[in-house]
């Protein structure tokens, strides 16, 4: 579970005006809801804890933040950390191949745009997400491994995209892993998402059947006084050192160039997604206190700041000792093993979800993260990080990896196109 800094983009303006008296109509959300930026609106006021529902929140708040279908770039990578995400994976069908990948590719995102727009299905709308506005969805489509071979298109699978290694401390249910094609579903409203991954599910018709789905949470924007990293469901702040949009390698580092690259050319402006479903061992992780807990992290639990002193964002001190000669950032400290100055360089963005699945027979917590890290080459990024954890995490002890993937997943499609059809129309 790789250390990696603050969400990218974790702020959200808020709203700057009351509506006028009967609310904001759809059709006015829409046309102000704004054509430019991956995300606008705000991160809305908050309505207290009651039985009933509150008086109602405008949706010139929370339900406004609209992220645009087409860019340079696919959505939901560099956006802010959503509160309900959805992750499935679909195997095509027996005996569909490429012609009917790009028809569901084209129909998927028509689907996507609009409902990231805020508007529904076309046809058969299940009226799920009815009075709700886009409320930051993203849908983000990637290809597995496997999509080349069953589509005839093995001259166009990336090296990039061969099988990560087996490390020694997985444990993998392979009917949870990889498949065919994989998308991420995000947004700020439970029933948006749900919307969005019924509509997916629905249009996959009969071109390809569900392998595996996830479902997590995050944070509702708004919930904590100023905008912050993302805890996960240890109590730790998760994310302090992701890389950011105004780092002048970021680029270089999550998205494969339109030209240099030795990916093929339909990768332009694409990145790779590393999915891994991370239980948590909570109940030994709570037994520890907070002193040991920091001490297996090498930051303080309470603001992120390094054991070495200052604030979340001040650089570790990984040479200094404490009066009985030990370092004060433990040799096996989490944070101490993923720092890229120790690792070559190596660098991903992550963007996960918490989830919680219920309770085992025996009692325990089936909970933890559903990790997702972003990277220009996963050979490069996520694999060495993974390989250095696997050799002597302090974390690894309290935390099992159950399911894996690795999806290649291309730049955004332009205005009239469909994601995916640079390679399958290529």
């Amino acid at each position: 579970m790789p250390e990696q800094s603050q969400s990218v983009t974790e702020d959200r303006t808020a709203a700057a005006e009351a509506p006028p008296a009967g609310g904001v109509s759809r059709r006015a959300l829409l046309g102000t809801a704004g054509a430019t930026g991956l995300v606008l609106g705000a991160a809305g006021a908050g309505v207290g804890y009651a039985a009933a529902p509150a008086q109602a929140v405008p949706l010139s708040s929370v339900g406004s933040d609209r992220a645009m279908f087409h860019g340079k770039h696919q959505p939901g990578i560099t956006e802010g950390l959503q509160a309900r995400g959805h992750l499935v994976a679909f195997d095509l069908a027996a005996g569909a191949g490429r012609a009917e990948a790009a028809a569901l590719l084209r129909r998927w995102s028509t689907t996507a745009e609009r409902l990231m727009a805020g508007e529904p299905m076309t046809q058969d709308d299940t009226d799920v997400a009815r009075d709700a506005g886009p409320s930051a969805l993203t849908v983000t489509f990637g290809f597995g491994n496997s999509f080349f071979t069953r589509t005839g298109l093995e001259k166009q699978r990336p090296s990039s995209l061969d099988p990560l290694p087996d490390f020694s401390s997985d444990h993998l249910d392979r009917s949870r892993s990889n498949g065919d094609l994989w998308v991420q579903i995000g947004a700020d409203d439970a029933l948006v998402a749900f919307h969005a991954l019924r509509a997916i599910q629905k249009d996959a018709g009969t071109a390809a059947k569900v392998r595996w789905q996830m479902n997590g949470f995050n944070r509702t924007p708004g919930a904590t006084a100023h905008p912050m990293t993302a805890r996960n469901l240890m109590g730790q702040l998760d994310g302090t050192r992701n890389p950011k949009p105004t780092d002048s390698d970021f680029d270089r580092r999550i998205f494969v160039p339109a030209s240099g690259s030795s990916d093929p050319a339909w990768m332009a402006n694409g990145s790779y997604a590393v999915v891994r479903r991370i239980r948590m061992l909570l109940d030994d992780w709570e037994k520890l206190s907070l002193a040991a807990q920091e001490n297996v992290i090498g930051r303080k639990k309470s603001n992120g700041a390094p054991l070495t002193g200052g604030t979340e964002t001040t650089a570790m001190d990984l040479e200094k000792a404490r009066a009985d000669g030990e370092y004060v950032v433990p040799i096996n400290a989490h944070a101490r093993i993923t720092r890229p100055d120790q690792n070559g360089g190596a660098a991903i963005l992550r963007r996960p979800f918490s989830y919680h699945d219920g309770i085992d027979a025996d009692g325990t917590p089936d909970a933890g993260l559903l990790f997702v890290c972003w990277q220009a080459d996963p050979l490069r990024g996520f694999v060495p990080l993974q390989r250095k954890l696997d050799r002597g995490d302090a974390l690894s002890q309290y935390i099992r990896h159950e399911a894996s993937g690795l999806f290649a997943v291309p730049g955004g499609a332009a205005a009239g196109e469909y994601v995916g059809q640079r390679l399958l129309e290529g």
